[in-house]
């Protein structure tokens, strides 16, 4: 009698990178390169862990200014608190306001609302244009007012927080510039849709952090001696 031949050869597929996928119980999965059996999803942890630390070493170096002025303020004759720009106040609306419009879009992106996430995170973006602007502004109304970073303590201290916090504003400005022009449509693979929601929790988590900052700078700046 002959003998059965059965080919027990999972399914291949051969993937861009000129590495093989085998689909086999546990999901899709790439071999070749050295890493037989290792998962080939992306994961977007890989994008909040990056951005945490990016938080992170932000914290410092605000906290480490912070601590600076309060020193400062407690310890010198010539401290004259300026008065606040009024244009502030414009400028912490956006900001918030844009807090609350990033997270709209995020959760849409989740549900495949396609269309509600990019009119969500454009509107975002400009507020973000708004906030950066009225920073410039309140600048200009200080220098009208012939109150300069050499002026004194307070307004060195001013321009230094508001200057540095409208850096990171910018990098952010930039991230939500990047999602819109290359993540706003849906990705044909997993991976691919992986790596824009990792993408899109992690501009959000460093925007809720810059809104956050920047209440704390604010109540600093206007309520601090």
């Amino acid at each position: 009698m002959a003998a059965t031949v059965t080919n027990t050869n999972p399914v291949v597929d051969v993937g861009v990178g000129g590495g093989s996928k085998s689909k086999g119980g546990n999901g899709f999965r790439k071999n070749g390169g050295g890493h037989d059996g290792a998962d080939f999803r992306f994961s977007p942890a890989r994008y909040r862990v990056g951005i945490w630390v990016a938080i992170a070493s932000i914290v410092m170096l605000f906290t480490g200014l912070a601590s600076a002025y309060i020193v400062r303020s407690a310890s010198a004759d010539d401290w004259v608190r300026i008065a606040m720009p009024k244009m502030l106040w414009l400028s912490t609306a956006a900001i918030l306001i844009s807090s609350v419009t990033i997270e709209i879009s995020r959760r849409s992106l989740k549900r495949n609302g396609e269309a509600q996430y990019g009119m969500w995170l454009t509107i975002t973006a400009a507020l973000g244009v708004v906030f950066v602007a009225s920073q410039f502004f309140a600048w200009r109304q200080l220098a009208r007012q012939g109150v300069f970073v050499a002026s004194n303590p307070h307004s060195a201290f001013f321009y230094l927080f508001t200057g540095a916090h409208g850096i990171h504003v910018l990098g952010g400005l930039g991230a939500l510039a990047y999602l819109l022009l290359r993540t706003r449509r849906k990705r044909d693979t997993v991976e691919g849709e992986l790596k824009r929601i990792g993408a899109v929790d992690a501009a959000t988590t460093y925007w809720h952090f810059l809104d956050g900052l920047w209440i704390c700078l604010f109540l600093l700046l206007f309520f601090w001696k």
